[in-house]
């Protein structure tokens, strides 16, 4: 449990991990103590093919959940990586089928939240995306995509681009570790507005409000306040934000130990978001705003 700076309790989340149950290196319970000695509050085990309901594992809740991908390696024919979490039980998914939509029907038959997995890494296209429906979050930083041999973890292009066509994702920061050695664990997580003893629906309900931030450790908040955006933040090298212009005046600022920043809004914008960077090279991304 977080205190964030506006005296908010916040829990710390991993969405996405790995083990030995199908291509991660640990077993369940050896990530679930990596997690908790790491200060995580949750953590959900995303197996491919592989359901794991909610429980605890190691002294760590575990929220339920697993990954469904589709497709090989070849994005031209199309990669898809769905996770579902928190379903109340296993989707009813036929592996052969290779269908991403019945995916994501069958996760939220099954009550849970559908989450497009680094886009980035996937090279999915915003076309993609928009021909499936009911997608209910993507990632916008994906530690494992640029760990080893991957170099494609970040997807604010797909977001913004998404955004820019209407499609305005809840915004999350995960781990999708398997390596367990450094390159991409405890590195990216969500900090979310919720009781700790909040219900599994509770939590993906937050989620779908975006009640949080995806963070590799800085804290970020943006609101609009009259016809400015304001974000707002831990000590920070860097404040960017983002919309559909290509170009905007006073968008971005860089310094020491910045803590916020004001930028007046033009009436061509229709979303906004904020990346903080502090001076470790450590990223927080708030979620994106529809402004029209």
């Amino acid at each position: 449990m977080y205190i964030d700076m506006d005296g908010v309790k916040r829990l710390k989340i991993n969405l996405h991990a790995h083990t030995t149950d199908s291509d991660g290196r640990v077993s369940p319970e050896e990530a679930a103590r990596i997690y908790r000695e790491a200060g995580y509050d949750v953590l959900a085990i995303t197996d491919h093919w592989r359901w794991h309901k909610s429980g605890e594992l190691s002294g760590l809740r575990i929220l339920a959940g697993a990954e469904y991908n589709v497709g090989g390696s070849d994005s031209a024919a199309g990669v898809y990586h769905i996770l579902g979490l928190g379903c109340a039980h296993e989707p009813e998914i036929d592996r052969e089928e290779q269908d991403p939509q019945r995916i994501l029907d069958a996760i939220h038959a099954a009550n849970g939240l559908a989450v497009l997995a680094h886009p980035a890494w996937s090279l999915n296209s915003v076309s993609q995306a928009a021909a499936l429906r009911g997608v209910e979050a993507t990632e916008i930083y994906n530690t494992v995509s640029d760990a080893h041999e991957s170099c494609r973890p970040y997807s604010g292009n797909f977001v913004d681009i998404a955004a820019g066509q209407g499609l305005i994702y809840p915004l999350l920061a995960t781990d999708d570790v398997h390596y367990y050695d450094g390159t991409d664990t405890t590195c990216s997580y969500i900090m979310l507005a919720c009781a700790p003893d909040a219900t599994d629906t509770e939590l993906l309900q937050a989620i779908r409000e975006k009640r949080f931030y995806a963070t590799q450790g800085p804290e970020v908040h943006l609101d609009i306040v009259g016809d400015e955006a304001v974000a707002r933040c831990s000590p920070a090298a860097r404040i960017t934000l983002f919309t559909n212009r290509v170009w905007g005046r006073g968008h971005s600022v860089r310094g020491e130990n910045l803590t916020e920043h004001r930028a007046k809004l033009d009436p061509t914008e229709t979303f906004i978001r904020a990346e903080v960077t502090d001076a470790d090279s450590r990223t927080a991304w708030s979620n994106t705003i529809r402004l029209k």
